[in-house]
């Protein structure tokens, strides 16, 4: 059997079908409903295409947690490869997951009981909860043993940060922190905020007036937490692909990237953030 450690995270992750294939990550989706119907984040629907559902009634289109089943079953599925299994999920005070995942190795424990599951919270989202993934994914692939996985994951975390532009406040009520009436009333003054995220839970930096101000601004930040390092960078686009690309561009053009990637911003996030809205994940090589 294979000792190399079994690598799982959530679809809220980011990650591209590529460098999952490559890394051999395992997904465990979280779900999404329109109208009546349930899909599979990243396996049932694309991020364009749960767009899609939401651009025709954001009311109707709705979000949840990932099954616990899944996670379940990921893990059956990676110990028939390997006795260890670390499983990162999106930050726990954004979401329950955490919680349920916990609860999935403590039923797997009398189930599996030579499989060893260890429990990371990213204590971010999106792709830079996806760069949490790809250290532990990175190291599993060089042999290191489960407890070196599980470190390079945390050290991640504690190195990996996120800035991203809202190209409107209208749906951000759905979060439940703020009346609707107030995202309706901000998006008619054309406030875009900018957001990031700090103790595991996501933060307003600021609010630009225009996009090219609020890209101004994501670029500005992460100048300011890099300087002329080399950069590892994800760039995340809501149904904004044209947009998402010249912003790669530009990143490429004015960073010393070693790594950069495009990627669909998680429509899990994006029910509340709305459609496009850009992001970047990025950490000193």
């Amino acid at each position: 059997m294979a000792q190399r450690v079994a690598v799982i995270t959530d679809s809220v992750a980011c990650l591209t079908r590529e460098l999952v294939e490559q890394y051999g990550i395992r997904i465990a989706p979280l779900t999404l409903y329109f109208e009546n119907k349930t899909y599979r984040d990243w396996v049932d629907i694309t991020p364009d295409e749960a767009y899609k559902l939401f651009l025709k009634d954001p009311d109707a289109f709705k979000t949840s947690g990932s099954d616990p089943l899944e996670w379940m079953e990921a893990c059956r599925a990676a110990s028939r490869e390997t006795d260890s299994v670390v499983c990162i999920t999106l930050s726990s005070k954004l979401s329950v997951v955490y919680n349920s995942v916990l609860d999935v190795k403590k039923r797997l424990k009398d189930e599996i009981p030579k499989l060893s599951i260890e429990v990371v919270d990213s204590k971010t989202v999106t792709a830079a909860e996806g760069f949490v993934a790809l250290a532990a994914a990175r190291a599993a692939e060089e042999g290191k043993s489960l407890p070196e996985v599980v470190k390079a994951a945390e050290e991640m975390r504690d190195r990996v940060a996120l800035v991203a532009f809202m190209d409107t406040i209208r749906h951000i009520y759905r979060t439940g922190r703020i009346p609707k009436i107030a995202a309706l009333a901000g998006s008619v003054l054309n406030i875009r905020p900018v957001l990031t995220v700090s103790g595991g839970v996501v933060r307003f930096m600021g609010a630009a007036r225009s996009r090219e101000r609020g890209i101004k601004r994501m670029l500005k930040t992460m100048r300011e937490k890099v300087g002329e390092n080399p950069v590892h960078v994800a760039v995340m686009h809501a149904f904004a692909r044209e947009e998402g690309e010249k912003l790669k561009e530009r990143v490429a053009s004015e960073f010393d990237c070693v790594e950069l990637w495009l990627t669909g911003f998680s429509p899990v996030m994006g029910y509340a953030t709305g459609t496009g809205t850009l992001g970047l994940a990025f950490y000193e090589d």
